[in-house]
């Protein structure tokens, strides 16, 4: 027995070496990449780009109200002073008959775009087919005698963070050149536009990238290479494939249709989630519903808090407007709301962005601020297009409501919910909610509402 002991352990203790090296060679060893670079840099393109600057040399020394710029401008009028700009950058074609796909910021304000495809040094003239800057996407063409060789576009909705990609493209001039990477995050807000929802990944991408491809282990297109982050290191964004495949009949046309819901939405903070009944922070939580619009059709009321569109989770207030702008419009999609506690569907039927969208606008206090109805005078003063709720006209520096991001000229329009008829009314729903210590307001600022949380402590 005692022998059969010793022998288990003895296999135990040794074959634990064997299946780590195992494991660990599986994790060193990868194969290469060279099949994929074979596949796509022939498709791969260099882009050089020319623009006409014009300027007034003048204006490096005076300013346009400086009485000596007026002298000038008077005796010898603008004097304008023009140079060229040439700048580089990388696309990939998509189509054998010449449509390429880059960066709308390689190619914006050019008034010379010249291809080279890499691998034949061929050099063609480009025309602009249409670009849409909100995106940052771009659809160049070029006209060649032959076919070209083409991408293949893939999924990025289907990519994972975790998943193996190659960045191509031209950085610094360096025709041709290759990284790798992992997906490192999706979804991400740059700042860069109102559309956000770049690819984020660890390929090193440097000037020059702009446009190139960012491909999966099948060689096939999941990003457009777009922006780094200077001041760090491994830390690359792409726009997703996705939205450049609906934007390309589009920018085929040269015009950009763009789905429209008609709400204005915040996130989710900690707070509020009570107030809202919800399990958690996730979803958006509507502000302001747009009269006469495609949710105000559909029924979604404000504090209505969207959690799915289109069989899509809403994470955030940055995930709508991404998912509705790529809805086309005139098509019906199910929107899931949280109101006061019970899931609601909503089938909305998504319209066409106009080009403005004009919003409905409608003696201090222990939180720091001081109110007043709102009267034709105050109206006036404060520049307002709301009757309802009552207007702050001063706010205590340093107070909770200081702290808490109110502001002289806000209009309380609820709190906790309710409607704010007068300043009566305000007292007395500040004092019961006083008792609850967290305070939910609703406020139109600038002709937009946004919901406000405020904790007091005793």
């Amino acid at each position: 027995m005692i022998k059969k002991i010793f022998f288990i352990i003895f296999i135990i203790f040794f074959s634990i070496p064997v299946y780590a090296l195992n494991v660990s060679s599986s994790v060193v060893q990868r194969e290469s990449f060279s099949p994929i670079v074979e596949k796509v840099l022939p498709a791969v393109v260099n882009i050089r780009t020319t623009q006409i600057v014009r300027e007034n040399p003048l204006m490096d020394f005076f300013d346009k109200d400086d009485p000596f710029y007026r002298f000038f401008k008077r005796y010898f009028g603008e004097i304008p002073h023009e140079y060229q700009q040439k700048s580089l950058g990388s696309g990939f074609i998509i189509s054998s008959d010449g449509y390429i796909l880059t960066n709308n910021h390689v190619i914006s304000r050019a008034t010379k775009i010249r291809v080279k495809l890499l691998y034949t040094g061929e050099v063609y003239d480009a025309r602009v087919v249409g670009g849409d800057p909100k995106t940052d996407v771009a659809l160049l063409k070029i006209k060649a005698s032959r076919k070209l060789p083409t991408v293949a576009l893939g999924d990025s909705d289907n990519i994972k963070v975790g998943d193996w990609v190659l960045a191509v493209g031209n950085p610094f001039g360096l025709n041709g050149t290759v990284t790798w990477g992992i997906i490192s995050a999706k979804g991400r807000v740059i700042g860069q536009g109102p559309y956000d929802h770049f690819l984020q990944t660890d390929a090193a991408i440097n000037p020059g990238n702009s446009g190139g491809p960012l491909v999966d282990m099948n060689g096939r297109v999941v990003g457009i290479n777009t922006a780094i982050v200077a001041s760090g290191q491994g830390i690359g964004f792409a726009v997703p494939i996705n939205i450049a495949k609906k934007l390309i009949p589009q920018l085929k046309k040269g015009n950009i249709v763009r789905g429209w819901l008609g709400v204005l939405v915040q996130n989710v903070t900690p707070d509020m989630v009570k107030f809202f009944k919800l399990p958690d922070t996730s979803g958006a939580i509507v502000s302001q519903v747009v009269k006469g619009s495609p949710a105000d059709r559909a029924g979604i009321k404000e504090g209505d808090v969207i959690v799915e569109y289109d069989g899509k989770k809403v994470n955030s207030a940055t995930d709508l407007p991404y998912l509705v702008a790529f809805t086309t419009p005139g098509e019906t999609v199910n929107i899931k709301i949280v109101r006061d506690g019970r899931e609601i569907i909503k089938h909305v039927t998504i319209g066409k962005k106009p080009k403005k969208i004009a919003l409905e606008r409608e003696k201090e206090s222990r939180l720091g601020i001081t109110v007043t109805n709102i009267t034709p005078y105050v109206k006036e003063e404060y520049n307002l297009k709301i009757d309802n709720g009552v207007v702050i006209t001063d706010v205590r520096e340093g107070s909770i409501a200081y702290l808490s991001g109110l502001k002289k000229g806000d209009v309380i329009i609820e709190v906790n919910r309710k409607k704010v008829k007068d300043v009566a009314d305000f007292n007395e729903k500040i004092k019961k909610a006083l008792k609850k210590k967290i305070i939910l307001f609703l406020i139109n600022r600038r002709g937009n509402q946004i919901y406000l949380s405020i904790s007091v402590h005793e």
